[in-house]
């Protein structure tokens, strides 16, 4: 019986039919007829796609070139000479894709008000209405700032935080007994965290610099002072622990004058005052300084039209979300404000004092805490007001294109300066070649670079080299960032590795333990908790979890924790040593064995022991006896002064007057020698 037609009939059926076949072969037309369409920068997977092949087929053809395999991956970017190589080796022809011209994109950032390059100025010195100083706290380690923070906002931050330090960067606002308001940053008082500090200081008008009377001045009160001067900011001379009985204020004073801080009764225009911040003594003289100076440098902003502000801290809560302190300093921030940060905008939902108290508006010089933020900005990142949620987005979404194509520039140049380094290489290797005909040539570089193209591209990882994985988790922006700088001063790569696997902010989740898994790493918390269960996991895994609450301790850890990946070091002792003052060979079988006549001259010779021979002072032969006689006896030892004869495990010549020295090789364990600076 005749088949059923389908509903479209026999004749469109064969039509689409066709046409399936003719788009399959479409497909597949580059590669049958031989020709592969090639544009610039391909990746080693685009190309072996583009041809039809695996990667490994790639990595073959470029055995042949001055490309460094070992630092192949399959998504490095290929040069056009090796791609056009590549293609032709294996048999084929290439064509140049048509470049799509991309678009010139236009800028949408978002930017400070103002005519063309130049800062808005207000339409009206009316607008102008004064505002809080902002006073930084800066000095030496345990010179008491902290404790001279806490003394004038009368809270008991000093004595919760470890050490009496410091440990992130805060923002308060202290009312005065007159109605005056000052607020506060204060920023960490060591070296390292000189960064941070430095963030401090680019919304400071006035830097409050704490020296102890009886210590003087120290390296962080050197560096405080350079920060303040660099951001142009005035200095009031705060002499703090006048009360103990070694404390000289006036050899303080002496001392800064070395660096160009000059205090009024030297003539200068620093006010100098004598405190006690635990006792509270001459606090408000010192308070009654800073508003007297706040008047002389005229604080004024304009509280209209659109915010712009710096971000002083940011963190996550978990009932919050991500939220930031910042200091407003242009615009009264309020609730429904959309404002954008580096990376990440926000929808104002709520603001809340130093003390936690929701507040809804916050004129210039202000601290505020803000949330509703889709992400956490950086400590330090510009605040600025847009009209729109809309217009929001269009500003992240052009900072993060400007940020790849910044990187993909720093990329093209990292790997420009690679392949010209490569090509120099090759060049260099084929001068040595010169004098080979090209197939001899061809068989010289194949046999050099064959062991490599069996090995799959992570596979080519030296997995052997030391190295340490290590995971930073921190409890706000300014403490991670911190850590991460002194990671950055670490230049010992020749002894062990430092690999920063992740960091950010938060208590640590089992992702952390998974990626420390994954990379034999070590967990670092700062001032973060670890709940039970995520601790079962890591015991589960093997993963170390490192908590510390001091910058200092941690740094230490760590230190200790790259001194234990490294490899213990082989310690010479020297045992003995003789002299060779004769020469003369024996007959054993066939062969003749050099013998040397000996004395020892210092310590003993133990046949057990390691030797080396030593001519003209080099060492020229390390090894073991093969015998040790005294007259004609074999003996296992020889003491100082006796004589001896003795044959290596090598048959050298011996020369008189050479030296024989016995030692023992012991391993000691080796120290980093990394140094973060404290």
């Amino acid at each position: 019986p005749q088949p059923r037609l389908p509903p479209l009939g026999w004749a469109r059926c064969r039509q689409l039919a066709t046409k399936e076949d003719t788009r399959k072969k479409k497909k597949k037309v580059p590669v049958l007829r031989g020709e592969v369409e090639i544009r610039q920068r391909m990746t080693i997977e685009e190309l072996a796609r583009a041809m039809g092949k695996d990667t490994e087929h790639i990595y073959e053809a470029l055995l042949y070139t001055d490309v460094d395999l070992n630092s192949l991956e399959p998504d490095s970017i290929l040069y056009e000479d090796h791609i056009k190589m590549i293609v032709q080796k294996s048999g084929m022809k290439y064509k140049s894709a048509k470049l799509k011209e991309e678009k010139e994109r236009k800028n949408t950032d978002a930017v400070k008000r103002q005519v063309g390059s130049f800062p808005l100025p207000p339409a009206d010195p009316a607008v102008l209405t004064p505002r809080p100083p902002v006073v930084t706290i800066l000095g030496h380690v345990d010179h008491g700032k902290t404790t001279l923070l806490d003394s004038l906002r009368k809270s008991q931050v000093a004595s919760t935080e470890a050490g009496g330090i410091t440990q992130h960067i805060g923002a308060f606002l202290v009312h005065m007994p007159s109605g005056e308001k000052i607020t506060f940053l204060d920023t960490p008082g060591h070296a390292a965290f000189s960064a941070m500090r430095a963030r401090g200081t680019t919304v400071t008008d006035i830097v409050i610099l704490v020296v102890a009377a009886e210590d003087g001045v120290m390296q962080q009160t050197i560096e405080s002072i350079q920060l303040a001067k660099t951001a142009g900011v005035p200095l009031i001379l705060a002499i703090n622990k006048c009360d103990k009985p070694e404390a000289d204020p006036e050899r303080v004073k002496k001392e800064l004058l070395a660096y160009d801080v000059v205090c009024e009764e030297f003539g200068g225009d620093v006010q100098a005052v004598n405190i006690s911040a635990l006792k509270g003594e001459n606090l408000m003289v010192l308070a009654e300084a800073t508003v007297a100076l706040a008047e002389m440098l005229e604080l004024k902003a304009d509280a209209t039209g659109l915010v712009e502000g710096t971000v002083i801290e940011s963190r996550k809560d978990r009932g919050k979300g991500p939220l930031t302190t910042a200091i407003i300093q242009r615009g009264t921030l309020r609730k429904g404000c959309v404002l954008v940060a580096g990376k990440t905008w926000a929808k104002v939902r709520f603001m809340f004092d130093e003390n936690g108290k929701a507040v809804d508006a916050a004129p210039p010089g202000i601290p505020v805490e803000i949330m509703g933020w889709k992400e956490v900005p950086s400590a330090g990142d510009e605040i600025l007001e847009v009209e729109s949620e809309q217009r929001a987005h269009e500003v992240v979404d052009w900072r993060t294109y400007a940020e790849q194509q910044e990187k993909m520039k720093k990329d093209v140049e990292v790997i420009e300066a690679k392949q010209k380094e490569h090509r120099m290489e090759y060049e260099q290797k084929q001068q040595e070649l010169a004098h080979l005909t090209w197939r001899q040539r061809k068989a010289v570089l194949y046999k050099a670079n064959k062991h490599l193209m069996f090995q799959r591209p992570t596979e080519r990882r030296e997995m052997d080299e030391t190295t340490l994985s290590v995971i930073v988790k921190g409890d706000v922006d300014g403490s991670v960032e911190a850590i991460l700088n002194i990671l950055d001063s670490y230049d010992c790569e020749d002894e062990c590795k430092l690999d920063i696997v992740h960091f950010g902010m938060g208590d640590i989740s089992e992702n952390d333990i998974s990626l420390a898994e994954s990379f034999n790493g070590v967990i670092y918390g700062f001032s973060v908790k670890v709940n039970e269960s995520v601790k079962k996991l890591a015991d589960k895994k093997g993963v170390k979890i490192k908590l510390h609450n001091i910058i200092y301790k941690l740094v230490e850890d760590l230190k200790e924790e790259l001194t234990s990946r490294l490899p213990p070091a082989l310690v010479e002792t020297t045992v003995g040593e003789a002299s060779v003052l004769d020469t003369f060979s024996v007959t054993v079988g066939k062969t003749k064995i050099p013998v040397a006549g000996c004395r020892v001259q210092k310590g003993l010779l133990d046949r057990r022991m390691k030797f080396k021979l030593i001519r003209g002072g080099d060492v020229i032969w390390k090894g073991s006896l093969s015998s040790l006689k005294h007259h004609k006896d074999d003996v296992q030892v020889i003491k100082m002064g006796m004589d001896c004869g003795l044959s290596l495990d090598k048959n050298l010549e011996f020369n008189t007057g050479d030296e024989i020295v016995c030692y023992e090789e012991k391993e000691v364990q080796q120290t980093t020698s990394w140094d973060p600076g404290f």
